[in-house]
């Protein structure tokens, strides 16, 4: 069974996600063509309901044209902020 900790870290990484993909003005779709992701995992991702391995999220950041370092620092998804 998963802890708290596991579901929030989840959760604020799909909003990271969603927040840098609304900022560059990209659908779903357009992100998951640029992954090579299906777009429902995209989906999935955003919703916090899954937990992206670390290939699949160097493969967001780089669609996402930040860096990894970047996402987690600049979008609080370690919630220090």
């Amino acid at each position: 069974m998963e802890n708290n900790n596991n579901v929030d870290i989840k959760q604020r990484f799909g909003k990271a996600i969603g927040r840098r993909r609304r900022e560059l003005d990209l659908s779903q779709e357009a992100l998951a063509e640029k992954a090579e992701l299906h777009r429902t995992y995209i989906s999935s991702i955003e919703r916090g309901t899954r937990n992206p391995s670390l290939e699949n999220i160097k493969k967001l950041a780089d669609a996402l044209d930040i860096s990894i370092a970047n996402l987690f620092a600049n979008y609080d998804i370690e919630g220090k902020k």
